[in-house]
């Protein structure tokens, strides 16, 4: 008969608990809409600081494609030496593919070299010119241009190589741009979040200072802050999720308008803009879970000081 009790004494406290913590769920999502205006606040507020670090993140994004778009553009090319016939000449490919930082190595025929040279030139300017002038050359792509000084010097120690052609000084502009394009861009996006956090942070504190009497009243008769804190909680959280997937939309919307009167210029003719949907999930991952961890902390943060009564 005590266990029978026991076990139902049980059941009673457990179902007490599940309708206290429902209530206080509900009472947050309750206070949205009784605050309906300092809710509107909030969920602008994140809305605004997740675009402005968004836009930021994706054209340091951008900038890093177009960047390497470029990277790839500066190819070394390594001149077989004139001795070497066209099968030996291709026979040195696995030396020069076994260098380190050589990412790939395209063996290209002295007739093929001639072809690409006279495309860029009138005809009668080459007569009397014929493949014997060219070399059998490798067009070579690197893993990072970083290395290209280094890369070069290594490739002039295959055998079989004669020459090699590398725009080293170009190489250095490009690393240089990469690096400071992402200092910059880590830089701004390390701002921004603080003062995105300290907006938000305050803008809920703003909407919580009106509801202090109601606070100082429920920690009066006897109420814990765990019971007062669940309400703020769900608030926060709620507001967050809106305010990020809100912002999530409005940010594809501008980006797709943005990147379409780009691509309908002439700079779309030579810059490749990263689509959305290469970056929708983690752009979307990074505003819900922004809008949340800034939303619960808000609610937290926000009731601090009234909850010592």
């Amino acid at each position: 008969m005590a266990a029978t009790l026991s076990v139902t004494e049980w059941m009673g406290t457990t179902v007490m608990k599940f309708n206290r913590g429902g209530y206080l769920i509900g009472e947050g999502f309750r206070s949205i809409g009784k605050h309906g205006f300092m809710s509107f606040a909030s969920v602008t507020i994140i809305m605004a600081c997740l675009i402005i670090m968004g836009s930021v993140s994706l054209l340091s994004v951008n900038i890093d494609a177009l960047i390497k778009d470029l990277e790839n553009q500066n190819e070394v090319v390594a001149f077989v030496d004139e001795e070497l016939s066209e099968e030996e000449a291709k026979a040195i490919e696995s030396k020069i593919e076994a260098v380190e930082n050589v990412e790939s190595a395209d063996f290209v025929p002295r007739e093929l070299a001639m072809d690409n040279f006279f495309d860029n030139y009138d005809s009668y300017v080459m007569e009397g010119i014929d493949s014997t002038v060219f070399r059998h050359r490798f067009v070579i792509h690197l893993t990072d241009i970083a290395l290209m000084s280094e890369t070069t010097d290594n490739l002039m120690k295959v055998d079989g190589v004669a020459k090699v052609r590398a725009h080293i000084e170009y190489a250095d502009i490009f690393v240089t741009i990469r690096n400071v394009v992402s200092v910059v861009s880590l830089v701004l996006i390390v701002m921004l979040v603080f003062v995105s956090v300290f907006i938000m942070s305050n803008t809920i504190k703003l909407a919580t200072f009106n509801r202090r009497e109601e606070i100082a009243i429920m920690k009066m008769v006897g109420a814990n802050n765990g019971f007062i804190r669940l309400p703020f909680i769900v608030e926060g959280l709620t507001l967050g999720l809106i305010g990020g997937g809100l912002a999530f939309l409005a940010e594809w919307g501008v980006y797709e308008v943005l990147t379409g009167k780009i691509i309908s210029t002439v700079a779309g003719s030579f810059i490749r803009v990263v689509p959305f949907t290469d970056v929708a999930v983690t752009v979307l991952v990074c505003y819900l879970g922004t809008g949340i961890l800034v939303g619960v902390f808000g609610g937290i943060n926000a009731i601090r000081n009234y909850l010592k009564v």
